[in-house]
C-alpha cells in the first residue's frame, strides 16, 4: 500500500478489471488504500487471481444487462459496503466501413459502452448518497473527442459518455458526488489486437503505426492512466468537475 493512501476505508468497483488498463486500474486504487471489487463480463482465472492479488472480490456481470448490474452491485454492496468509487472501464470495440457496419454489432458496442456505464451509475447512486459522497471516473477515449475511421460506434459510444460526464458532473457535485472522465489515447492493451486485425497488420506494426503520429514518440502505458483514475478518485479532490483528462502523449490538444 502507498504509504499516502487516500482511499483507506473505501470501496471501489472497477468494471472490465480482467486484463490491461482496467486491471491497472484496480491495482492502483487498492494501493491507495481501497478495497476493489473487480468486474468483467464473466468470471475466469484471470478476474479471480486479481481479486486475491489485491484483497478484493470478483464480481463478474455483463453491464449491458440493467438486471445484472443490479445483482452484481448489489452483491458488491452485501459482501463490502455502498460503493464508493465507481471507475466504469469496461469497453467492447469493434471496427468496420460505416455502410458495412452490422446492425446488431453497432448496437451491442453502445449498449456496452454508453448504456453499461448508464445502468452502472444507477446502480450506485443510493449507495453514494447514503455515504454523503462518492467519485465516479468514465474511461472514455480520444477516439471520443476526435472520432475515427473505422470505428464509428466506438467513437460514438465514447462521444456519449463525455457528455454523459459533463452532464451528471453539473447534476451530482451539489451532492459531492464528482464525476470526471480520462480520454486515453492509443495505449498498450489487448484491444489494439481489434486495430491490428482490421488493418492487416502485426500488432507490433500497428504499435509503430500509431506511435508515429504521437508527439511523444509512443503510446501510452496503462499505469499512466491509471495514475489519471486515481487522481479523480481521490476525495481531497473535489474542484474538478465533469472535466475531460486526456492523457495521450500529446496527439490531441484541443477543448473537448
Amino acid at each position: 500500500m502507498i504509504q499516502d493512501a487516500p482511499l483507506t476505508g473505501k470501496i471501489a468497483l472497477v468494471t472490465g478489471a480482467a486484463q490491461g488498463m482496467g486491471a491497472s486500474h484496480a491495482r492502483r486504487l487498492a494501493a491507495d488504500g481501497a478495497t476493489v471489487a473487480v468486474n468483467d463480463l464473466t468470471s475466469s482465472p484471470a478476474l479471480t487471481a486479481l481479486a486475491g492479488e489485491i484483497g478484493g472480490i470478483a464480481a463478474p456481470g455483463d453491464v449491458s444487462d440493467p438486471a445484472e448490474v443490479q445483482r452484481l452491485v448489489a452483491g458488491v454492496q452485501a459482501q463490502l459496503g455502498p460503493v464508493d468509487v465507481l471507475v466504469a472501464n469496461h469497453a467492447y470495440m469493434s471496427m468496420a466501413a460505416f455502410l458495412d457496419y452490422d446492425l446488431a454489432d453497432w448496437w451491442k458496442v453502445l449498449d456496452t459502452n454508453l448504456g453499461g456505464t448508464f445502468h452502472l451509475i444507477q446502480a450506485v447512486l443510493p449507495g453514494m448518497r447514503s455515504r454523503g459522497g462518492g467519485r465516479i471516473v468514465v474511461v472514455a477515449s480520444e477516439w471520443g473527442v476526435i472520432g475515427w475511421p473505422q470505428a464509428t460506434a466506438y467513437a460514438a459510444s465514447k462521444a456519449g459518455l463525455i457528455a454523459l460526464v459533463k452532464t451528471l458532473g453539473r447534476e451530482l457535485a451539489p451532492e459531492s458526488i464528482i464525476v470526471n472522465a480520462v480520454a486515453p489515447g492509443v495505449t498498450d492493451t489487448p484491444q489494439l489486437e481489434v486495430d491490428a486485425h482490421d488493418a492487416g497488420v502485426s500488432l507490433a506494426e500497428i504499435h509503430a503505426r500509431y506511435a508515429a503520429g504521437i508527439p511523444l514518440g509512443r503510446i501510452g502505458a496503462p499505469e499512466e492512466i491509471s495514475g489519471v483514475v486515481a487522481l479523480l478518485s481521490d476525495f481531497r479532490l473535489s474542484a474538478m468537475v465533469g472535466q475531460v483528462v486526456q492523457a495521450n502523449g500529446g496527439s490531441t490538444r484541443t477543448r473537448a
